[in-house]
């Protein structure tokens, strides 16, 4: 057993006490007349190759020293007693095994920063340059031994804080990220304090709990890699806020800032490219959506959990149409897709598989996908009112929130768009997720008058045309100018695509400064 624990350390020890050790100081006796190391360092270091063979068998020593001392008295008492000797400096045994390990990167520095203050025309340079190539090659070896090491220390400190959570303590798991985060609610406006794990293989979605001593958290849930995919939403209400969507979960996440939530999508990114690199796969890990939410594709509905689309986001049924009342027609949550609906159009049950087979509320369409059964009926086309919010936000010259008034009526919040696709119309939704707008105006004909009505309204403009008349008031002066833009190309009959010189730069919306545009 000591054998197994200690390797060749003994051996390791001769070589330095015996011949590096000696040879060294001989030669700082004589740096006057030979001011040179590499040639002993070149000389010896293949030697160097014996810490291979201890950094090799490390990992199983430092798991058999824990087995030991666990499950066999003796051994942790004759341990425990060695560790309280002063030679040992009030450090544990596993603290004096990494030391043989750390020993070559610490040589490796060394010789680098020797060579950095070395003249290249020195007599040394040459000896000293080939003995850095052999030394950093038994160095990679080591570092690597070390961040398992850090990695093995760290993933017990979460298996205590976890209350001992199964499957944590696994040489296979790889901390990559952890932090505070808010999860958003679907039915309501709250945010919920809670704490990620994001390991190479899963993301463990945690609650914190009462804890005397130290942090400690309760898992909810273990979204895994495989799967996973990462979406950037927007929220007026709540910044900073993404998605997780996983087979068994999906969340809706706000971070604490723009580049906490930066940090996490490039955390999660980078962990689902390397999963499907080391699977050999070539799904695309990260929804590409420029859409507000990431839709369940037909082939996993049942399968994959949804998004809960938010009850703020929409106005209306996102199946019938019909505004959402609080008395006779409230929001309900399709489980299959994900959209709010209401109580006519959500009332079917299906059996949706990531949920473990459970009969759950779904609505028509929904239902009839994962039934199998087909509609007899046949589908009315859509009218241009019908038109979903979501499907030309995301294919849009410009789209935002902007205050609306028509005539004298009082001034109310809208989304508005102007789509590619029709380009010298104005859509104008409740929310961005309705799926039917609540007017549309052809701007072709139109005279605009950018002066602003008032002073509460600075950025303010109105489109006017016979008894028509319809007042806009932006966020901003360069949002109401981003707009103007547009609109006086549209009422003239140009369009964004044209081949008018000052289009150009146009074919694509700019890039918002906030979450309110796009």
């Amino acid at each position: 057993m000591v054998n197994k624990i200690f390797s060749n350390i003994s051996s390791i020890h001769a070589f330095h006490s015996k011949f590096l050790l000696p040879e060294l100081e001989k030669r700082m006796q004589e740096w006057d007349t030979t001011p040179r190391i590499g040639d002993i360092l070149q000389k010896l270091a293949p030697f160097l190759k014996m810490y291979g063979e201890y950094v090799k068998g490390f990992d199983n020593a430092m798991e058999l020293v824990k087995n030991m001392t666990e499950r066999v008295p003796q051994f942790k008492s004759v341990i425990e007693d060695i560790q309280k000797q002063e030679i040992c400096g009030s450090l544990t045994l596993q603290h004096h095994m990494l030391e043989p390990v750390q020993r070559i990167p610490r040589y490796e520095m060394l010789l680098k920063d020797y060579l950095r203050k070395l003249p290249a025309n020195s007599p040394d340079w040459s000896d000293a340059k080939k003995s850095l190539e052999i030394i950093s090659t038994a160095a990679s070896h080591s570092n690597s031994a070390i961040r398992k090491m850090e990695n093995l220390k760290k993933l017990l400190e979460i298996y205590e804080m976890l209350g001992e959570e199964e499957d944590i303590v696994n040489p296979s798991n790889e901390l990559i990220k952890e932090g505070q985060i808010l999860k958003l609610a679907a039915r309501n406006t709250s945010a919920q304090e809670r704490y990620l794990f994001l390991f190479n293989n899963m993301l463990l979605y945690c609650v914190p709990r009462f804890s005397l001593v130290g942090s400690k958290f309760t898992v909810r849930n273990r979204v895994g890699i495989d799967g996973m995919k990462i979406v950037e939403t927007h929220n007026e209400e709540y910044p900073h806020t993404f998605q997780v969507s996983g087979k068994e979960r999906t969340l809706e996440l706000q971070a604490s800032s723009e580049q906490d939530k930066e940090e996490w999508i490039k955390a999660l990114q980078e962990t689902i490219d390397a999963f499907h690199q080391r699977h050999e796969t070539f799904r695309n890990a990260i929804a590409k959506d420029n859409d507000i939410h990431s839709e369940v594709s037909t082939a996993e509905l049942g399968k994959r959990a949804p998004r809960w689309i938010r009850d703020n986001e929409v106005t209306m049924c996102m199946k019938c149409r019909e505004s959402f009342n609080a008395l006779t027609r409230r929001r309900h949550h399709c489980r299959a897709c994900g959209h709010v609906v209401c109580w006519k159009c959500s009332d079917y049950k299906a059996q949706l598989e990531y949920d473990g087979g459970k009969w759950s509320k779904v609505c028509r369409d929904c239902y009839q996908i994962i039934s199998g059964l087909s509609d007899s009926e046949e589908k009315k086309r859509r009218g241009i009112l019908e038109i979903e919010s979501a499907e030309v936000s995301g294919n849009s010259v410009v789209c935002s929130f902007l205050q609306y008034m028509e005539k004298s009526k009082p001034w109310q919040k809208a989304w508005c768009v102007i789509p590619k696709q029709d380009p010298l119309v104005l859509y104008m939704y409740g929310a961005p997720q309705d799926v039917r707008a609540q007017a549309t105006i052809p701007l072709l004909g139109y005279l605009v008058d950018d002066m602003p009505r008032s002073a509460d309204l600075p950025h303010s403009f109105k489109l006017t045309q016979s008894k028509s008349v319809h007042s806009f008031a932006a966020d901003s002066e360069e949002l109401k100018q981003k707009w103007l833009k547009i609109i006086l190309l549209a009422v003239t009959g140009e369009t964004p695509d044209g081949p008018d010189e000052q289009l150009a730069g146009l074919d694509e919306p700019p890039e918002p400064k906030n979450k309110s545009e796009c």
